[in-house]
């Protein structure tokens, strides 16, 4: 047997990804997305596999290169899933026991989201749809035309700039092969969810309301229902709820919805409201629970993550993600409110689940030391058995480095959880340089999952060491509110002191090599921190901010997450936004800063990053800017695998190129 190794940049182009379970109701088949970098290196392949109940016959199921999105049919006979056809993707089925693909859908513009009816006759698309005048289709030999934009609301990062298409739901009967529109006008559809007896569709969406004319401004949104052919929509809630989710309960009385009331604007805990589904006032389940709801934690291994609730066989109760001390779980609700229970945990990530016909968990799970494989969970005896280890053959190969997880106190008394992981080879008696990772969001949670930028370091000789400073999910509403209004106070307080317990409990960090880095907000805390301490010898900042001011108006959410995170505006608060601005104490920057950005990067923009480097540069600090070409903010995550290899290669270069080794 060949010596092991540890993990490098292009490993990643070996690496494996399960998702998105899907259990036949027939017999307890999963079908589920194994995702793998293509062999050009230039994005990447995902086709759909069929694994049985007991981990059996794990097989191919779809021959296609980019399927995704599989739902089961109700009675278990055909296979949905998403495949572009042409250039856009659209609802494809295949039987059960063998047979070919066959495409039903053909929107022009393809379909985003799709649920079964509850007696299998039709789908409930969610599509864009023209509103108004359709956009000019370019030809090479046409003119270039000017983009002509009325909505503050028109680019999304990840999906460009938006036209006059809106997002609206269609009812497509199978048989028949026909659809009908049944939303239109000037609104976008969010969540949407068929009533059990298939007569009712409920769906969210902002509409202008007297308080708020332009509903791009609605912070909140509302719930209506309409019938299956699309009849005029009954409003239900109030708009004083920012709804995520909505389903019907099994009885179909009730309306289930994720939502949250906003009262610590978007640090506000996501509650289980329940409301009648002929109207009514609507209640707020388990008020008295300090746990986000959802999955909250975030990994270099994928863009996004979460199962929308799930209800049990009994109907009495559901199952729903928490987010909690580092760890992602699932618990069980009852749905009259009276009790709640972690029924699938550990020290891990479960970033995906399914329910089996028999009452077992299917499990999509990642922990420090894996990406990520399906494990199934048997409710009644707590045996759990795993599925897949899609990964078995590269990890064979490799050493890496186990995070051990520790608590600690605040300057103020407030509770922390951090972890710290030793370079590979560590040698007891040695003293190691360390590198600072801190998380974006701020609303999010660094826990118990794999981190390929935090083995890469490891890997080559660092420490890394992170916590979930004040304004993270994961330890209640106070612990996340408290950031806001406060970007670079109680936070940068709490990331300091972190710091100092590191270096006075392991004696092997060296406190004169240390390195920080982070991306969104943690870059905008990289930024911060070199501006206002010159304790770390090299920074990495990404997919930064560095000045609010700019910020407010050229980000896709700046207008409004700059009011609730900064508490301002960029005409009359100058003074707060710009004191709350990193670019503000570049002069203060001893650091050598490296500054990774991706160029369509329509959340935190280019011009960010460039702020940062240009005044760096013209002040004769040491700096570098690296841009990524057609790079969206989550280019970390699931970019182009060559551009994700290489942002890995650049941050730890920096590091071995400014901290003594």
């Amino acid at each position: 047997m060949s010596e092991k190794r540890v993990m490098t940049a292009g490993d990643l182009y070996r690496m494996h990804w399960v998702s998105d379970p899907a259990v036949s109701p027939e017999n307890g088949a999963a079908a589920y997305i194994l995702k793998s970098v293509s062999t050009k290196h230039d994005g990447y392949v995902t086709q759909i596999r069929l694994i049985q109940p007991d981990g059996s016959s794990d097989a191919p199921f779809t021959a296609g290169e980019q399927d995704g999105a599989p739902q089961w049919s109700p009675d278990g006979s055909q296979l949905a899933f998403l495949r572009k056809k042409g250039d856009a993707r659209q609802v494809w089925l295949l039987p059960a026991h063998g047979g070919e693909a066959q495409a039903v859908t053909d929107l022009k513009h393809g379909v985003s989201a799709y649920k079964w009816s509850p007696d299998g006759s039709a789908l409930l698309l969610k599509a864009e749809a023209p509103d108004g005048e359709e956009e000019k289709t370019d030809s090479k030999d046409a003119l270039p035309e000017e983009k002509i934009v009325d909505r503050i609301r028109y680019k999304a990062d990840g999906a460009g700039l938006m036209g006059s298409r809106r997002t609206h739901l269609f009812v497509f009967d199978i048989a028949s092969g026909t659809g009908e529109q049944i939303t239109s006008g000037a609104l976008d559809i969010g969540a949407f969810a068929w009533s059990p007896d298939g007569t009712a569709i409920a769906y969210t969406t902002e509409l202008p309301t007297e308080d708020i004319p332009d509903a791009d401004l609605r912070p909140t949104n509302d719930l209506y229902v309409t019938d299956r052919k699309g009849g005029t929509p009954r409003q239900l809630t109030d708009g004083k709820i920012s709804i995520g989710h909505v389903s019907y309960t099994p009885d179909g009385k009730s309306i289930l919805m994720l939502a949250d009331d906003l009262s610590c604007g978007y640090a506000t805990l996501t509650r289980i409201y329940l409301i009648p589904a002929e109207g009514g006032e609507y209640r707020a389940l388990y008020t008295d629970l300090d746990i986000q709801l959802g999955h909250s934690a975030v990994s270099d291994m994928r863009a996004g993550a979460g199962t929308p609730p799930v209800y049990s066989h009994d109907q009495r109760s559901v199952f729903i993600q928490v987010s909690q001390n580092g760890r992602v779980e699932v618990a069980r609700f009852a749905l009259d409110g009276s009790d709640y229970e972690i029924m699938a945990g550990g020290d891990r990530e479960i970033y995906q689940f399914a329910l089996t016909p028999s009452g077992d968990l299917i499990l999509a799970a990642a922990d420090p030391l894996h990406p990520g494989d399906l494990f199934r969970l048997d409710l009644a005896s707590g045996t759990e058995t795993r599925l897949t280890d899609c990964n078995a053959g590269l990890w064979s190969e490799l050493l890496l480095s186990e995070p051990e997880e520790f608590r600690f106190t605040a300057g103020d008394g407030w509770p922390m959880q951090g972890w710290i992981m030793k370079p590979i080879g560590f040698k007891e008696g040695s003293k190691v340089p360390a590198v600072l990772e801190i998380h974006g969001g701020p609303q999010a949670m660094y826990g118990h999952t794999f981190m390929h930028e935090f083995q890469l370091l490891a890997a080559a000789g660092f420490a890394v060491f992170y916590t979930n400073p004040r304004g993270g999910h994961g330890y209640g509403q106070v612990h996340v509110n408290t950031v806001r209004g406060d970007y670079g106070g109680r936070d940068y307080q709490d990331l300091m002191e972190f710091t100092d317990y590191v270096l006075n409990t392991y004696d092997y960090v060296d406190g004169s090599r240390l390195g920080v880095t982070g991306g969104s907000y943690g870059g905008f805390m990289t930024n911060w921190i070199v501006g206002h301490t010159d304790r770390f010898q090299a920074a990495v900042t990404q997919r930064s901010i560095s000045n609010w001011l700019s910020f407010y108006g050229v980000s896709d959410i700046g207008y409004h997450f700059t009011e609730d995170q900064i508490w301002g505006n960029a005409w009359d608060d100058v003074e707060k936004l710009w004191k709350h601005s990193p670019l503000a104490y570049v002069g203060h920057v001893k650091t050598p800063l490296l500054v990774l950005h991706g160029e369509q990067d329509l959340r935190c923009p280019i011009e960010q990053g460039e702020q940062m480097f240009v005044a760096l540069k013209r002040l004769g600090k040491k700096t570098q800017l690296i841009r990524f070409p057609g790079a969206d903010h989550n280019l970390s995550r699931s970019g182009n695998p060559h551009l994700r290899t290489r942002r890995l290669t650049h941050i730890v270069r920096w590091f071995e190129e400014n901290i003594e080794r």
